[in-house]
């Protein structure tokens, strides 16, 4: 790829969670590989503080502006405007030439709407997602597609992405498919060797059996779609004694209370405090199957060839049920615990499952980013090739 001369160009990546932090800080590494054209900073929110920390301290990444806005039973309405607030000021001093902001947290709106009151160029990593029901996941429906709005590059991480922006009126112009930036940090953080921070792991994962690693939290299964799920967990355990099944637990009182109420007591469902990004990605290569209500462990996965249960009513990331890695069950108990225990039972389903293309890109995500970027500023003279799923 040639490369041509012009000006240095400041760009300012923010972001505030841990799941932000680590899709983004692969796209921080690779700016950060090209100083002659890129003065790159990073600007966190803190809307997570903890989790956002290890992420960072994981890719050795240092936050050039902190503004440090959590603070004990935040809500909606606070993170928003103290992150408009407290961007604004940052924005105003700094003047970057570029904003890039990631996915559908309240700090991705934000930062796209301080990038739009200044005139700024923003890039939305990320973009494209829908799952066509505002309230679910909510509300990231609704933030992701306000951040789409106001963006002027698209970064969407497969076609069904780029088709959902171009039916809702954006320029095809402005979308290029990269690929997920999660699947980079997967394969950068994945270790054969790997030691857990979290000493349990480590003796876990040494013994006998199976492991199915598990994650809930979504606000919108609060209540007696949470208890149904984890009541099918529970009988799962029960009725399979040769599984084992690890539970990170959200910080959320509600999330909390839930857990202990319906899955605490079982030698084998092992209750832990939230642990870091590499003991997760980790953990989940280490795993016979993930049930989960997340977003970005549709992404991750498949990367390691696990079968994922998704215990949710809606996904906005299809691609992962058409390839056949991700199931979506729903919330309903008879449902989740019938299909964990097909997967259990029946290698044909199993390998079926474990076999499936991922849809989500192919380590590559980051660099095409980047190349986006420097032709989108004239460093190079053509757009790098652009992600394809290949069988």
């Amino acid at each position: 790829m040639s490369t041509v001369k012009t000006a240095r160009k400041k760009v300012m990546v923010i972001f505030g969670t841990r799941p932000e932090a680590t899709k983004m800080c692969p796209v921080v590494q690779e700016l950060k590989k090209f100083p002659e054209w890129f003065e790159t900073k990073v600007v966190v929110t803190g809307q997570h503080r903890e989790q956002l920390d290890q992420a960072l301290s994981h890719f050795d990444i240092q936050p050039d502006i902190d503004l440090c806005l959590m603070k004990q039973n935040q809500t909606l309405a606070y993170i928003t405007s103290a992150a408009i607030t407290g961007l604004d000021k940052v924005v105003s001093e700094e003047r970057p030439d570029l904003i890039l902001i990631h996915g559908d947290t309240q700090t991705a709106v934000c930062g796209g709407m301080v990038a739009f009151f200044h005139k700024i160029v923003v890039g939305h990593i990320e973009a494209g997602l829908r799952s066509h029901d505002k309230y679910s996941p909510w509300p990231e429906e609704m933030n992701r597609k306000i951040v789409d709005v106001v963006s002027d590059i698209m970064f969407a991480p497969t076609s069904t992405s780029k088709e959902n922006l171009i039916r809702e009126g954006c320029s095809e112009n402005h979308i290029f498919i990269t690929g997920q930036t999660a699947v980079d940090a997967a394969i950068l953080t994945s270790r054969p060797d790997y030691v857990f921070k979290e000493d349990r792991l480590n003796h876990l994962v040494k013994q006998k059996g199976r492991i199915i690693t598990m994650t809930a939290h979504r606000k919108e299964n609060y209540g007696a779609p949470m208890i149904r799920m984890f009541r099918a967990i529970r009988r799962i355990a029960d009725e399979n004694p040769d599984v084992a099944v690890v539970y990170p637990v959200h910080l959320s009182p509600v999330v909390r209370e839930t857990a202990l109420d319906v899955l605490s007591g079982h030698d084998r469902i092992h209750l832990l405090d939230p642990i870091d990004y590499p003991d997760m990605v980790n953990l989940l290569s280490r795993s016979f199957l993930i049930l989960s209500d997340s977003g970005g462990l549709q992404e991750e996965a498949p990367v390691f060839k696990k079968p994922l249960v998704l215990m949710r009513d809606t996904t906005e990331r299809p691609e992962a049920v058409t390839a056949n890695a991700v199931y979506l069950a729903g919330t309903e108990e008879s449902t989740i615990h019938a299909v964990t225990t097909r997967l259990l039972t029946d290698m044909n389903f199993y390998n079926k499952m474990s076999n499936a293309v991922n849809p989500f890109g192919d380590g590559l995500a980051s660099e095409r980013i980047v190349q986006i970027i420097a032709r989108r500023f004239g460093f190079v003279s053509e757009f790098p090739e652009q992600f394809t799923v290949r069988n």
